[in-house]
Order: structure tokens, then C-alpha cells, then sequence
């Protein structure tokens, strides 16, 4: 299309790369701010309260994470939508994936209230804990519309290349929360102190705020729908069942590595909290330029222009490879600070070979976070599940094995590293030499 501006990618890729990674970066690190702040004001209403917050939390992230999928759906379809120039189906999709958030959220917010109090006790909190975990869902599910509107929003956004505005909107949020919490949990400025119940109201006032937000600018990027059909709801539902799967078996191998670590011994269990904390945090950086190069690649798909969306995955692999690498080794020269601030003096035996396991897979896991974005741009779902399935089988079975024969602690993190390994080769592969009918294996010009 030689009238279209040529994109900036083509003539400063690094710099177009780190200028859409950066705010990305900083949204992703401002969203679980909300849940610190809402901790730090809790703790102070004593184990009870503080209990109930941590059920809560953790039931309400559970609830929403099934539909990620309208956020990284929705970037890949505007993205490549916008690359074809077809900025109506762009905002077609926009349009779907709000209203698609907002329904969700509604029906969960409606089946999230009946079933609060059972899922408390399902959790395990038992009365006070489980009345307050109850009643902290509860409010804030009233926020659910905003919190998935937000989601398909900020996919919205994205999609355009737009990662200063989810940014601004994240930190509007935190900011929001915060300054609702204090008046609202304890009571200042003559307000009635509502506890744990204001916390939640806090959260909820400042993501419905959020929601409408970034829902007004993702129509005034992309401009309103001509009309909006259920069949073109299929797309986003088959990125969801692929989506589903992958993050699923993620979660779950995830879970049980934690499972096993914590039968081995109290020791390892704590270890390996502590090494899981970290490693979870340095995906930070690692997310961002997977979501960055999800749009690049979405984009360059679109206009057809494949050899460029695998110059795109080169530099987006190269910079992730480079940053868990350098990572790793900063982590390694604090391990001293890692060891003083998070790991009680009975766990430390069993923690330095599972923490420097942990560390030599970093740069590999920052190759499964690029591939995922390529994968994500190119609109590749089925195969990250395929590929998340067989990496959790090999997990799967290395964790079993080290359960049945009572092994150690960096025996876990070994596993964790082949699971890695696994992943990263799948990801990889599809790209170079191009496993099956991959998306961008017919360009050889790199």
C-alpha cells in the first residue's frame, strides 16, 4: 500500500521496539499495585481481615483471567485489521470485545454474588474469615463490566500501537485506590469506617472509573462500529478455548511444582516460595516486549508484509534472550539481599542450587514470552496450546517422578528448567526453520 506512511519499525526498529515496550512495562508493573496498597492498609485491621483479603484476591483473579483472551485476542484482530488499512473491522472488533467484556462481567458479577459465601469455605476461610471474603467479592465484583471492558479496552489500544493510554489509565487507577482507601476502609473525613468492605468499594469505585476510560478511548481511536454481529464473536471465542488451555496447564504446572516443592519439606516449601516470587517478578520486563511485539507482528501480518514480521521476531527474541541473561546476572549479585529478605535461616540449606537453576532458565523463559507474543501476533493460538501441552506433559511427569522418589528441591527447579526448555523450543521452532503450517515460514529472507 504505497500511499500509507511507512512505519517507524522499518527504519528505527530498536528504538520503535523499547518507545511501545517502556509504557507497557509500566502498566504491567502498576496494575498489582492496587493489591499492595489494599494489603498495606488491611494488614493493619489485624489476621482476620488481612486473611480474608488474600481469599478474595485470589478468587477474583481466578474469576477474570479466563477472559484474557479479549484483551490479547482484540490486539491481534485490530492490529492486523489496521495493517489491511480496514479500520471499520478494526473497530468492528473493538466494539465486539467491549461488548463481549462488559456482558461477562455482568454474569459474573450476577453468578460471583450467589456463590461467594460457598466459595469462601471452599477456599478454606472459616467464619469471620469467610463472612468478610464473602462480602470483599462481592463489592468488588459490582466492578466486574469495568474490570473486563478495561481488559478488551486496553487490547483495543494496543492494537493500534497506543501504550501510553493503558499506562496512564493504570496508574489513574492505582492513584484512585489509594486515595479512596484509607477514607473509606477506616473512616476519615467523618466517613463510616467500612474495613475490609472499603477496600473493596475503593478498588471498585476507581475501576469503574478505569473501565470507562479507556472504553471512551478505545471508540475515539478506532470510531464506532457500523454494526456489531454475534457470528463475528467466533473469532475472539476460538482465541479464548486456545487461550484457555494454554494458560491453564500454565497455571496448573505452576501449582503443582509449588505442591511438590512444599511436600518435600517445610524448608523447600518456604525456598521455594521465595524463589517463585522472584522468578514471577522478572516477567515484568520480559511481558513487555512480548506485548510489543504482538502488535508489530499483528500489524506486519496484516499488510502482508511477512518478512518484516519476522525481523520484527528476531529483534524481539534477540532483546528478550539479552534481557533475561542480564537479569539473571543481577539477580545472581543480589542473591545475598534474596537470601536476608526472603528465606528464614531453616530454609536456606536447600535453597542455593534451585535459586541458581532458576536463574540459568531466564534467558530461555524470556524466549517462551517473545515466542508467545510472535505466536499471539500472528494469531497462532492453537499451536501455543499444543505446545503448552506438551511441555506440561514433560513437567508433568519430571514432578511425579521427584514426588515418587523423594527428591530434592533443585530437582524441581530442573524440571521447571526442561519445562522452560520445551516451551522455548516449540516457540522457537515455528519461527525457524517453521514447525507445520506456520504463519511465517514461507519468508527466507532474513
Amino acid at each position: 500500500m504505497p500511499d500509507r506512511p511507512a512505519h517507524p519499525f522499518r527504519s528505527r526498529p530498536h528504538r520503535t521496539l523499547f518507545g511501545l515496550a517502556l509504557p507497557v512495562l509500566g502498566s504491567l508493573i502498576a496494575e498489582p499495585i492496587t493489591g499492595l496498597v489494599d494489603t498495606a492498609f488491611v494488614a493493619q485491621l489485624g489476621a482476620a481481615p488481612l486473611a480474608a483479603l488474600g481469599v478474595g484476591a485470589i478468587v477474583l483473579s481466578g474469576s477474570f483471567w479466563i477472559f484474557s483472551f479479549l484483551g490479547v485476542g482484540t490486539q491481534t484482530e485490530v492490529a492486523q485489521a489496521l495493517g489491511r488499512d480496514d479500520r471499520q473491522r478494526a473497530a468492528r472488533t473493538a466494539g465486539l470485545a467491549l461488548a463481549m467484556g462488559i456482558g461477562a462481567g455482568l454474569a459474573v458479577g450476577v453468578a460471583g454474588w450467589v456463590a461467594a459465601p460457598a466459595i469462601a469455605v471452599a477456599m478454606g476461610a472459616e467464619g469471620e474469615v469467610a463472612d468478610l471474603a464473602a462480602l470483599y467479592v462481592r463489592i468488588r465484583l459490582l466492578a466486574a463490566p469495568a474490570v473486563l471492558a478495561t481488559v478488551a479496552a486496553f487490547g483495543a489500544l494496543r492494537g493500534t500501537e497506543d501504550m501510553r493510554t493503558p499506562l496512564r489509565i493504570a496508574v489513574a487507577v492505582n492513584v484512585a485506590n489509594a486515595l479512596l482507601d484509607g477514607p473509606l476502609i477506616f473512616g476519615w473525613g467523618g466517613l463510616p469506617a467500612m474495613g475490609v468492605a472499603g477496600a473493596a468499594a475503593a478498588s471498585s469505585a476507581a475501576q469503574v472509573v478505569g473501565g470507562t476510560w479507556a472504553a471512551v478511548a478505545a471508540l475515539r481511536a478506532l470510531g464506532r462500529p457500523d454494526v456489531l454481529r454475534l457470528r463475528d464473536a467466533s473469532a475472539l471465542l476460538q482465541i479464548g478455548g486456545a487461550m484457555a488451555v494454554r494458560t491453564g496447564l500454565l497455571t496448573a504446572f505452576l501449582l503443582l511444582a509449588t505442591r511438590t516443592a512444599t511436600q518435600l519439606s517445610t524448608e523447600a516449601g518456604a525456598a521455594h516460595q521465595a524463589i517463585r516470587q522472584v522468578w514471577a517478578f522478572s516477567a515484568f520486563w520480559l511481558d513487555a516486549f512480548a506485548v510489543a511485539g504482538q502488535s508489530l507482528v499483528a500489524r506486519f501480518v496484516g499488510e502482508d508484509d511477512r518478512a518484516e514480521a519476522r525481523r520484527v521476531a528476531r529483534i524481539v527474541i534477540g532483546w528478550s534472550l539479552a534481557s533475561g541473561g542480564v537479569i539473571a546476572l543481577l539477580l545472581w549479585g543480589a542473591t545475598g539481599l534474596v537470601i536476608a529478605g526472603l528465606v528464614p535461616p531453616t530454609a536456606q540449606p536447600v535453597f542455593g542450587l534451585a535459586w541458581t537453576l532458576s536463574l540459568l532458565s531466564l534467558p530461555l523463559n524470556a524466549a517462551t514470552f517473545a515466542t508467545d507474543g510472535i505466536h499471539w501476533g500472528t494469531g497462532d493460538f492453537q499451536f501455543l496450546a499444543v505446545g503448552m501441552t506438551a511441555a506440561s506433559g514433560v513437567g508433568v511427569l519430571g514432578l511425579m517422578w521427584i514426588e515418587a522418589e523423594g527428591g530434592t528441591l533443585a530437582g524441581v527447579w530442573a524440571v521447571t528448567a526442561v519445562w522452560v526448555l520445551v516451551r522455548a523450543a516449540f516457540g522457537i521452532g515455528r519461527i525457524w526453520p517453521g514447525v507445520g503450517r506456520a504463519p511465517l515460514a514461507r519468508v527466507n529472507a532474513l
